[in-house]
């Protein structure tokens, strides 16, 4: 039964653009809060502890935030959570508090509980999400007031809807000041896309915004996550439309990790998984995700923006390099199915002379580095080959190779593509006298996109780059590519 609530639940948006888009009134939009107004919170604060237990704080009554424990000398981080189906605090909250406090050690982490307001139809708990992000800009004010807690050590994290909350919130408040970091994980889509800056989160709600977003699929003309850029760097994992192990094929697995609540984790799966990516660079310290400015994933996919020069790299995560600029960066990587999800990025380019007419190779390539071997992958030239032509690819290991050694690179045969060559041979130019052809390889240069480091290969043996057939051909490491190497290391 609730598998069929939540596909109702999922369902529900694709008529939400038929409704009326949130608005509020302009006094609600622009207005901030003042100092000392009294304000009634319609959302529970609840600061952290361990395991599961928290301490309730009342903004009306500062001395719940000392005797709940609230260290005015330590940073302070409000997770706020999203629309709720089922009225009850998502398991990924509590986790993510715990990771926070066990990570960073001397921090204040509270949770934003609204569920009562979230716990509605989406419109109407859409139209809730100002309300929310006033209570939260009035517990901050309060702090500042009585405290003198500067607004530059608060860290929100919103999910879905509470990263518009989130955003609200910074919004509200008045001064010069502005809230240090807002962090949108997989920001909601529904009756926020396409919305001024000052209907949804934005760069302005904050010194540093950034955002993940991971499930931006789009469904009849709507998608759960939102698409556009809405922080300083927002960072789109596999294109942000859909995240490898959240296909049905995975709710076996789902429902051996979680029971029967698989069938509603497989759902939200995509969505859910920005919290995750956030949670693992956390986790995994020595193993954080990067990713690279680039104009769109089918740019990213042909492995052309594996570039870091002028600040066009960062760091997915609580680790982000807080750099602000002007316009609003996006970022793509690759992740893996589960945690840790890093991946190693490398272009490769391999320039080939001679001219394949009617055929597309399909490559086997493995690299050896000082670390690790990656094993056989393939690259399927998707085109014909025409003479003296660089093609670039995009490859993406789960280990780090190291600095590259050696490439095996074998061009794949079939019986089809053999009388194929029977019929065709007379009109391709391999050369003269050649019985079979060959694949002639200028050049191979890979690049990995982590270490920026570029590595030329040559072949090992001294009968050329020629590769044929279901033939295996060695390529090592130039040798002034190896000088280069270590004049590079000596001046460093």
């Amino acid at each position: 039964m609730s598998m069929l609530k939540i596909l109702c639940c999922v369902l529900l948006t694709c008529h939400l653009s038929m409704g009326k888009k949130i608005r509020g009134n302009r006094e609600d939009q622009r207005g901030v809060l003042r100092v000392n107004e009294l304000h009634v919170s319609s959302s529970v604060f609840r600061l952290f502890l361990e395991g599961e237990d928290t301490c309730t704080l009342d903004p009306l009554q500062l001395h719940t935030l000392t005797s709940c424990g609230f260290n005015s000398s330590n940073p302070l981080i409000i997770i706020t959570h999203g629309w709720s189906l089922d009225g009850m605090m998502e398991s990924w909250v509590h986790r993510l508090a715990a990771t926070l406090k066990e990570a960073l050690t001397d921090v204040n982490v509270v949770i934003t509980d609204w569920l009562t307001l979230a716990h509605q139809h989406y419109p109407t708990a859409a139209q809730n999400t100002r309300t929310v992000g006033k209570d939260i800009a009035h517990l901050l004010q309060s702090l500042q007031v009585h405290f003198q807690f500067p607004l530059k050590r608060v860290h929100l994290i919103g999910y879905s809807l509470g990263a518009h909350i989130s955003g609200f919130a910074g919004s509200y408040l008045e001064g010069s000041q502005k809230i240090g970091r807002i962090t949108g994980l997989d920001p909601a889509g529904p009756l926020f896309e396409g919305m001024s800056p000052t209907d949804r989160l934005s760069p302005d709600d904050a010194e540093f915004v950034d955002a993940i977003h991971t499930f931006t699929h789009e469904r009849m003309g709507l998608s759960v996550g939102i698409k556009q850029a809405v922080a300083h760097f927002d960072f789109y994992p596999n294109g942000g439309n859909y995240q490898p192990g959240c296909d049905l094929q995975d709710i076996y697995e789902h429902i051996s990790t979680y029971g029967l609540l698989g069938f509603q984790q497989t759902v939200k799966c995509s969505h859910e998984r920005s919290v995750h990516l956030f949670i693992d660079s956390l986790l995994n310290k020595d193993k954080q995700s990067m990713a690279y400015r680039c104009n769109d994933q089918s740019a990213f996919n042909k492995g052309i923006c594996l570039d870091c020069r002028k600040n066009r790299c960062n760091t997915l995560g609580y680790n982000i390099r807080k750099i602000r600029s002007g316009t609003s960066k996006r970022l793509y990587l690759k992740t893996g199915q589960r945690m840790p999800y890093k991946l190693f990025h490398y272009q490769f380019r391999i320039h080939f002379v001679n001219q394949m007419v009617g055929i597309e190779p399909y490559l086997t390539v493995s690299l050896s580095g000082t670390k690790e071997d990656s094993g056989d992958f393939n690259i399927d030239i998707a085109e014909t080959i025409l003479g003296n032509e660089t093609y670039t690819f995009l490859i993406t290991l789960d280990k780090d190779l190291g600095d590259l050694m050696m490439l095996k690179l074998r061009w794949e045969g079939s019986a089809l593509w053999k009388k194929m060559w029977g019929r065709v041979q007379n009109f391709i130019p391999w050369g003269r006298g050649q019985k079979t052809p060959v694949l002639s390889v200028g050049h191979i240069r890979v690049k990995a996109g982590e270490t920026q480091e570029r590595t030329t290969f040559c072949a090992m043996t001294n009968d050329g780059q020629e590769v044929e057939v279901s033939q295996e051909k060695t390529f090592v490491r130039c040798k002034e590519d190896t000088s280069k190497k270590h004049r590079r290391r000596i001046h460093n």
